[in-house]
């Protein structure tokens, strides 16, 4: 582990030094004080005392602290709140959401009808619109209609807007210059003592603990001023704020102890492709990154994934700095490039200028043609799948799509880009749609904001779950990961030396178009 914090620690660029082997992330593990939970647990269901004698707060002492049998007021709680969040008892960590179960018990005992309205019990948030809780904790995304919340200011902004709220049993140690930032809120200093506000990655952030538990609840927004299709950060936090002083017990229940996960040697083939080559992590195309910085040094395989283009061959390269260029067939021969830290406006605080690309372009190769002369594939219709079991993060009309995982050794996030909105919709590539690895979930396509708005590829990138909520990591050695596992063989490390946009058009599939970043850049 010393070995893997000193390698982060290397300043971004430092690119001399060759890595003949992957690491896995390591990742801590909390422990939860769960008689707190049950101590707060009480006081909420206590300011309804019609409900209150229905929960039993008494267990059985001669059972383990994680067996049901000791916290039988968390089994009723789950009992009652999985009617509206389905599997809530799965959250090994205390499920914090704007959700007054005593109000809503005391109004379905006092004759309201079966299903009281939950908004009404949810600080006039909408149903949620995704929950999932799993051996590592709970993710769940709420909305508030314009206008919506008692007390609330008027808003600019003409649409609903998203909270995300996130508790999680585990964190990844990561090397990260600005995490631990931020600064109090006065408002909420007696509810939540350390709580701390900051604005990262295009998103304001809340961050807690609470029962030894980490906490983050984000909204996506812009730093700058209001408009009606842009929701400015200050909007932002009457919003997120109206959701943190909502906050109350859920659900969850204990599970046997966790411990930390050491980083280690990753998983490789011991063959060796005669073809696939790749150049090191954080070797970006040379004065490609903002303010003239390099790249990220990051030798992390987070997880291991299926490659998520369907087929081989594949190619991870930058698709804003390569020229149209004629390219050797694959069986001669191709090469990878990172392109992770290559300048864009989202902040990236992995990447040395605070800015890059959040990810990486990935690249179908041309379709071999048997000797009949019938192309053995259609690139564009090139299959995208899910990298992992795990559930969707999409609403309509969005052209991208985040796949959640949630196991008792992994709490890590993929992002697909530029496939076609209309056609996910039409497929159901929807929040809450749980799908397996390898599954077919769209096609490579050139979507961005409009049809053909860039070129063929698909935007794929990563993100773990730290004391600062989601944060961007480099995908790059996961993928060359993935995708040795998908051929089957090892690839190969090609030097260090420096290297041009032109440099490159040899690795490329000729058909790669220039994309200038002055015209409107692209993630």
């Amino acid at each position: 582990m010393s070995w893997l914090a000193a390698f982060c620690l290397l300043p971004a660029g430092a690119i001399g030094a060759s890595a003949d082997e992957f690491r896995t992330p390591s990742i801590s593990a909390v422990r939860v004080e769960w008689r707190a939970v049950l101590d707060q647990l009480r006081s909420e269901i206590n300011t309804q005392p019609a409900i209150a004698p229905t929960f039993t707060f008494s267990g059985q002492r001669r059972v383990p602290a994680w067996n049901p049998r000791s916290t039988p007021a968390l089994v009723q709680l789950n009992a009652v709140t999985s009617q509206v969040f389905a599997g809530i008892g799965r959250s090994p960590v205390p499920v914090l959401l704007p959700f007054d179960t005593a109000g809503y018990l005391e109004a379905r005992a006092s004759g309201a009808k079966d299903s009281p309205s939950v908004s009404r019990h949810q600080a006039d948030f909408r149903p949620a619109d995704l929950f999932y809780a799993g051996p590592a904790g709970y993710d769940a995304q709420f909305s508030l209609e314009p206008g919506a919340g008692d007390g609330m200011p008027q808003r600019t902004f003409a649409r609903p807007v998203e909270v995300q709220v996130t508790g999680s049993i585990l964190t990844y140690d990561l090397a990260d210059p600005q995490g631990g930032k931020g600064e109090p809120v006065k408002a909420l200093a007696a509810q939540f003592p350390d709580l701390r506000r900051f604005i990262r990655e295009g998103y304001v952030r809340y961050a807690f603990t609470r029962f030894g538990v980490p906490y983050v609840v984000s909204i996506q927004c812009l730093d700058s001023a209001p408009r009606p299709r842009r929701l400015a950060c200050r909007e932002a936090y009457p919003v997120a704020e109206h959701f943190l002083k909502a906050l109350r017990i859920a659900g969850g229940l204990p599970s046997r102890p966790r411990w930390d996960i050491s980083s280690d040697l990753a998983e490789r083939p011991t063959a060796v492709s005669p073809v696939f080559t790749y150049r090191p992590s954080g070797d970006i195309i040379a004065s490609s990154g903002s303010r003239k910085q390099g790249g990220h040094v990051d030798w992390t395989a987070y997880s291991q994934i299926r490659f998520p283009v369907e087929k081989a061959p594949a190619f991870v390269i930058s698709q804003s700095f390569a020229r149209r260029a004629k390219t050797e067939h694959p069986s001669s021969g191709y090469l990878w490039r990172d392109n992770f830290c290559e300048p864009r406006s989202f902040n990236v605080g992995q990447c040395t200028s605070g800015f890059g690309h959040q990810g990486e372009d990935i690249r179908p190769g041309s379709c071999a043609t048997p000797a009949e002369g019938t192309p053995t594939c259609d690139r564009k219709q090139q299959g995208v799948v899910a990298v992992r079991d795990g559930v969707v993060i999409r609403s309509p009309k969005q052209q991208a799509a985040t796949l959640q995982i949630n196991t008792a050794k992994e709490h890590i996030r993929f992002r697909y880009m530029h496939m076609n909105p209309s056609s996910m919709d039409a497929d159901g590539v929807l929040s809450g749609r749980q799908v397996a690895e390898g599954e077919k979930i769209g096609v490579v396509s050139n979507y961005l904001d409009r049809p053909n708005g860039t070129s063929l590829h698909l935007h794929f990138d990563v993100q773990v779950f730290t004391r600062d909520g989601w944060i961007w990591v480099s995908p790059y050695t996961t993928l060359i990961s993935a995708y040795e596992r998908l051929i089957g063989a090892r690839g190969r490390e090609i030097g260090i030396e420096p290297q041009t946009p032109a440099a490159v058009a040899h690795a490329l599939p000729e058909d790669v178009v220039h994309h200038d970043l002055r015209e409107g850049g692209e993630n």
